[in-house]
């Protein structure tokens, strides 16, 4: 009976216990390795690209901000474009 209830007890813990464990020691160590990333490059680890050195900016609820807008062409017009040569098709079996 003694061994039943040591061997239940072990199934618990491993069935509970370490997973729980194992979740907060490997989300420790990638957090670690993303200071450590961070700090070679000399970045935040978790800061935005479009903004560098983590610097933030406060925009109204619904406004949006826009960065860089390309330049709009003009759609060129082909001067007297009379068609293309005609192609016979034949198919191959």
């Amino acid at each position: 009976m003694k061994f039943l209830l040591i061997l239940l007890v072990l199934w618990l813990f491993g069935r509970y216990v370490v997973p729980l464990l194992m979740r907060f020691i490997i989300s420790h160590l990638l957090k670690k390795q993303a200071r450590q990333f961070g700090q070679q490059f000399g970045s935040s680890p978790f800061a935005n690209p479009a903004q560098p050195n983590g610097q933030s900016r406060s925009a109204a609820t619904g406004e949006v901000h826009v960065d860089y807008v390309p330049p709009k062409e003009k759609p060129r017009k082909p001067a007297e474009f009379k068609g293309g040569e005609y192609v016979d098709f034949e198919e191959v079996r």
